[in-house]
């Protein structure tokens, strides 16, 4: 696997936007949709200790991102958002590791727990998550009543 970097940023990084942007018209491919995502954003969410934002670079090229914002009041439950990676570096193992820093990031931050939700849709996506450890949960979040939509938790302690 080649040297990748993974860099926590600001949500409104540059390279951040412009893998949000990314993300975005992919799922707007994808759900045939004019918003891609309308889950509302607060970029302080993603600013440490509320949250953290993490772009991954090969060869100095912002490829794949991933973040997490806490979710429940009492601190116990982190939110995976804006998961991607470019298609040119997919299946690289690029997620796998955006995915294990995000995690180690959101612990460290006192998360024992982290879910998502990701759409039917995005087949590769549940896969990466079944396959490192996440199991199904009931749906939440802004798209819980949308058909498709499938919610994923994993312990982190």
């Amino acid at each position: 696997m080649e040297k990748i970097d993974i860099r926590l940023v600001g949500y409104l990084d540059p390279d951040a936007q412009a893998l949000v942007a990314a993300a975005l018209a992919d799922l707007r491919e994808r759900y045939d949709d004019g918003e891609g995502d309308g889950t509302p954003i607060d970029p302080a969410d993603f600013e440490p200790p509320r949250g953290a934002f993490f772009v991954a670079y090969l060869d100095g090229e912002p490829v794949a991102s991933g973040a997490w914002r806490g979710r429940a009041a009492d601190g116990t439950t982190a939110e995976i958002k804006r998961m991607y990676t470019a298609p040119p570096a997919r299946g690289r193992g690029i997620a796998r590791a955006v995915l294990a820093e995000v995690e180690r990031s959101a612990r460290a931050a006192g998360h024992s727990r982290i879910v998502l939700e990701t759409g039917d849709r995005q087949p590769e996506a549940i896969k990466l998550y079944l396959t490192a450890g996440y199991r199904r949960i009931a749906d939440f979040g802004f798209y819980k009543d949308e058909p498709g939509v499938r919610s994923f938790g994993k312990d982190l302690t």
